[in-house]
């Protein structure tokens, strides 16, 4: 930054550039069919909102298992009484610590990236949104894309 040489403490005023979409998923792998779900913010309570339309989407008399990493929001206390009242439906499985190459829906999110918003400008959030929506619309039904991307046999 140039600055006049009589200004010897100069403030810089900005309006923040960076704004951020939060997207919980999950991959089922009998199928290979993306479940995603936006949220203004990565939380314990947005995410719980996530797990409850998971276990909704559960095949009857089989137990889920949801693979996460270590974020503090998977191991917030307020989701300890919901996944005790639900530990035969449902489970969380937690990997090692500092280990994304471990996790399926990193490589998801990857893709996800390149095809919607690499070497694209977006003014608005709502534009981004849209984008990432429609392709994840395409991948809501059974497809072989995400079985590849997640080592789905």
């Amino acid at each position: 930054m140039w600055v006049p040489p009589e200004e010897t403490d100069p403030v810089v005023l900005h309006a923040p550039t960076r704004k951020s979409v939060a997207l919980f998923g999950a991959v089922n792998l009998c199928g290979g069919q993306l479940i995603a779900h936006f949220n203004p913010v990565f939380e314990a309570q947005s995410f719980l909102a996530f797990l409850k339309g998971l276990v909704r989407r559960r095949a009857r008399a089989k137990k889920m298992m949801v693979i996460t990493d270590n974020a503090a929001y998977h191991h917030a206390a307020g989701l300890h009484g919901w996944l005790k009242d639900n530990r035969d439906t449902f489970e969380l499985l937690f990997l090692p610590p500092y280990s994304p190459d471990l996790n399926p829906i990193e490589r998801v999110w990857k893709l996800l990236r390149r095809l919607c918003t690499h070497n694209e400008y977006f003014p608005e959030l709502e534009l981004l949104e849209n984008a990432l929506a429609q392709q994840l619309r395409q991948w809501w039904k059974p497809n072989a894309i995400l079985r590849r991307l997640c080592c789905i046999t």
